[in-house]
């Protein structure tokens, strides 16, 4: 098939969307939680609510796109995404916030299933893994600029005078005057609104799964849940996003609470760059992934992730500021190496396993939740602790995997 490079740019742009939307919690974490008046375990339901829905959504989602295929389902998720977002701007409470993170959540599990098959039948089998790479570089990209636009809105909001711009006035308009960080999710409306009618307006290939990539009926999951492999690997998958959002949630009211630094301004920045050098990291990864074993590769970040993490959370201010970025530099190549030694440590039924491993994202939901209930007992720092047990399952990892086959490096080839 020839490559179709509207859609590639579309899928791209899906990408970022998607980015931009998912992982703003870790920057508006500290002013949910002042504006309802919430405890740590009730900020951690937020991300519960999110992350609880690719949990219950991947598998299904398989089904679903298989059934209508991707423009109708990539519709479907985005107006249900526009449900969420629209249906908190106009009623910002704490109840109604849950809910409509939960159906963003679900609009996200869709299409995040949707995509990669769609990218590879655009860009063509031979540029799929370039794309996929390129893909979660405007990922990443779409992670770093979200809390900065978070900050501009808030700090304008907060400072009219100062900001006389179109998009300020408009949101000043529209925003309750005490909740200036509903904001970005007025934008997130506008957002989804567009993407919906563009995925309405495209025209899409027809998508031909190969036989490896066809998701199963529910016998084939169930069958493939009583492996002990798949169930090792899903909890690979649960603790890499677990530790990930249980970073990324927190970092904001970490600083806040140890070093009286602001949300919007030093909390923002962190947050940022934390989703910034997990991209730096990505392109790193890249080069070491053809030089060396991807085992090898994890064990190194894995372990330098547990150095990094002990002096961001009981060193000075400095330590702090520097070790949240460096924490996303190392968490980079976990998702990608251990989703690739999953599907390649089995020889059949990839549809319905990477089903099962994008269900792991629900760790997001139950570490985050866990950290927030610690937070209560213990203090935001002893409960952040809790991912040295989440980090030291993804280092087991790198020991006990036995992938089939093994990632290919330049001394291989020769």
């Amino acid at each position: 098939m020839k490559r179709n490079y509207y859609l590639i740019f579309l899928i791209f742009l899906i990408f970022f969307a998607i980015s931009f939307l998912t992982n703003i919690l870790g920057s508006i974490n500290p002013n949910v939680s002042d504006s309802f008046s919430l405890t740590g375990t009730m900020t951690g339901m937020l991300p519960f609510s999110f992350f609880i829905a690719y949990g219950l959504m991947s598998i299904p989602a398989g089904m679903i796109i298989q059934k209508y295929q991707e423009k109708k389902s990539l519709t479907f998720a985005w107006i249900v995404s526009f449900t969420g977002a629209l249906l908190f701007s106009l009623f910002p409470s704490f109840p109604v916030f849950l809910c409509s993170l939960f159906l963003i959540g679900s609009g996200m599990a869709v299409m995040q299933v949707a995509i990669y098959p769609l990218l590879r039948t655009a860009g063509g089998e031979e540029h799929f893994a370039f794309n996929s790479v390129v893909a979660q570089l405007v990922f990443g990209a779409a992670s770093f600029l979200s809390p900065f636009v978070y900050s501009y809105l808030v700090l304008g909001l907060g400072n009219q005078q100062a900001n006389d711009g179109f998009l300020i006035k408009t949101m000043a308009f529209l925003t309750p005057q005490n909740l200036p960080w509903v904001s970005i999710y007025l934008l997130f409306t506008l957002i989804c609104l567009l993407m919906a009618v563009i995925i309405l307006m495209t025209r899409f290939p027809k998508v031909e799964l190969k036989a490896e990539e066809v998701v199963g009926a529910w016998d084939t999951h169930v069958e493939l849940f009583k492996q002990r492999k798949v169930l090792l690997f899903f909890f690979g998958i649960f603790c890499y996003v677990g530790t990930e959002q249980g970073i990324a949630n927190w970092i904001s009211e970490f600083l806040r609470t140890y070093h009286g630094l602001t949300p919007e301004i030093e909390g923002a920045r962190a947050v940022g760059l934390f989703w910034g050098m997990m991209t730096v990291g990505c392109i790193l990864g890249l080069f070491l992934l053809k030089v060396m074993d991807s085992k090898l590769v994890l064990r190194i970040f894995t372990v330098s992730a547990l150095v990094i993490l002990t002096f961001t959370l009981f060193g000075r201010v400095e330590f702090a500021l520097f070790g949240f970025p460096a924490l996303g530099f190392c968490l980079s190549v976990m998702y990608a190496i251990i989703f690739s030694l999953a599907l390649n440590s089995v020889s059949k039924s990839h549809g319905s396993f990477s089903g099962i491993l994008c269900t792991g994202i629900a760790g997001g939901a139950i570490v985050s939740l866990i950290v927030g209930r610690l937070k209560d007992l213990v203090g935001l720092q002893a409960g952040m602790t809790v991912l040295y047990i989440t980090l030291g399952y993804i280092l087991s990892l790198s020991f006990w995997a036995k992938p089939i086959i093994a990632n290919a490096t330049f001394k291989k080839k020769e």
